[in-house]
């Protein structure tokens, strides 16, 4: 992880100084399947690439293709389940150390899956992390969950009975959830909290309601026109209040200077993380390098 937070810190500074390229992601939607593709490239570092995967009812699976970008060759193929979830912690973990409070030390989690592991541990890494409380409607996973966590990051993370006090509780906020429906009300978030919301990345979904985004003094996404093709927090959630998309600015612009920042402790911020392919290049890379560097892999010879 703290590896994946530099490379993706990185790739942020890069979009941020018109160092990167970037497409959103496009998808093909069948009736019991989809394909969804990304791609982006770092040329100062020699990098083009594409994460591809497809989803079906039973599974995901995920692959990311590396380039060099002078030559054309294709240099890796990774298997990019995990990958993609620590490149999507390390993100919020980035997003929380520009965003956050300095003296943040509460988080609220909702979500118990797979990529709620490694947003938890992005950002015990960025800020010094008191206590977790953590709501999932499973009951039994919800407790698991928090044991596995608290043995395997060193912080205390509490079961909580429902998702109002999560909220209420944390000052880093972090939703990890498929919900079609608002998961985190305005009216819950203390001032000065900070909220990651990373699970709703298709127009079905949201995880945020308006009151929401109408509390929040700064909303940063990853990229904004991709955030203007699939969030719905966003799309549904400005519709809403009749906002349009002004006040809405790239963490990378917030990184650079170029952007606002919170201007005070009371300020509530929000990261609204789509998932986007430079992150997947810029970690790809450097899996790639500490593969060969260490004869990790197969060789493949595919064209």
């Amino acid at each position: 992880m703290e590896r994946a937070l530099e490379c993706v810190e990185a790739s942020f500074f890069a979009q941020g100084t018109g160092q990167a390229i970037n497409r959103p992601r496009k998808r093909i939607l069948l009736p019991h399947s989809s394909l969804h593709y990304m791609a982006a490239a770092l040329p100062a570092q020699n990098w083009l690439g594409m994460k591809i995967y497809t989803v079906t009812p039973s599974d995901l699976r995920f692959g990311v293709l590396l380039f060099d970008a002078e030559r054309g060759e294709l240099k890796a193929v990774i298997q990019a389940d995990h990958l993609g979830r620590i490149r999507t912690g390390a993100a919020s973990g980035v997003a929380t150390k520009y965003l956050a409070r300095a003296n943040a030390s509460r988080v609220g989690l909702i979500g118990t899956g797979r990529q709620a592991r490694t947003q938890l541990e992005a950002v015990t890494k960025v800020i010094q992390v008191s206590c977790a409380k953590v709501f999932g409607r499973d009951e039994k996973r919800r407790q698991e969950f928090c044991r596995e966590m608290q043995l395997r990051l060193g912080v205390q993370v509490e079961p909580a009975t429902h998702a109002e006090e999560a909220v209420r509780f944390g000052e880093v906020i972090i939703t990890a959830t498929t919900a079609r429906e608002p998961v985190v009300l305005g009216e819950w978030l203390q001032p000065g909290t900070h909220v990651n919301a990373i699970g709703a990345n298709m127009l079905n979904r949201r995880e945020l309601d308006e009151s929401a985004l109408a509390r929040a003094s700064l909303i940063a996404v990853d990229s904004l026109e991709q955030a203007q093709e699939e969030s719905a927090d966003l799309i549904q959630g400005l519709a809403k209040l009749a906002r349009g998309w002004e006040g809405v600015v790239e963490l990378s612009s917030v990184m650079s200077g170029s952007g606002p920042r919170r201007r005070s402790q009371e300020e509530i911020t929000i990261f609204k993380s789509g998932g986007i392919a430079l992150w997947d290049v810029a970690v790809a890379a450097y899996v790639y390098q500490q593969a060969r560097q260490k004869e990790k892999g197969r060789e493949l010879d595919l064209f």
